[in-house]
């Protein structure tokens, strides 16, 4: 069942994907006037619109909730440990928890086309592989400048002390 609050959060997360239109051809101005990179659109696998495929991955509470203690914190660690080894590979592009609700618990934009792929990817993770938590699979086509989120993010987190 997809639920409907999570879907439009989302849909919000991702509206860049929804600004990306084909527009009409350009006024050769205009055209000398536009920021377009190539190298920047080649360097985050965009196509001819800015795009490119994803797989988006929904993260539901699973059968098996371990029980507060140090094997359950040594399971998060792990999830953590592997989200920032993935996001590392250039493979995830954006990760994050959600509300709850429902037990959708968060999600992963995995940086790949395949469905297939995206589930051997998925089943790195400890929660996955623990039964903490289940995954839903769908295929997403959004903007490829999520594929730079990680080297800004990288840029507004403090260093750990």
């Amino acid at each position: 069942m997809i639920h409907k609050a999570i879907a439009t959060a989302c849909l919000a997360l991702f509206s860049l994907a929804s600004q990306a239109q084909p527009s009409a051809p350009a006024a050769s101005s205009a055209a000398a006037a536009s920021p377009y990179d190539a190298a920047l659109a080649k360097t985050l696998g965009a196509d001819e619109r800015g795009m490119r495929p994803y797989v988006l991955v929904i993260l539901k509470s699973g059968p098996n909730k371990l029980p507060a203690g140090p094997e359950r914190d040594a399971m998060f660690k792990g999830h953590f440990a592997n989200m920032s080894r993935l996001a590392a590979e250039g493979k995830l592009a954006v990760a994050g928890p959600l509300d709850g609700v429902d037990g959708w618990r968060g999600l992963f934009v995995f940086a790949v086309a395949d469905l297939e792929e995206a589930r051997t990817l998925a089943a790195t993770d400890p929660v996955l592989i623990q039964g903490e938590m289940v995954a839903e699979f769908h295929k997403f086509y959004g903007s490829a400048a999520l594929m730079a989120v990680r080297e800004i993010h990288d840029k507004l987190q403090p260093p750990k002390r």
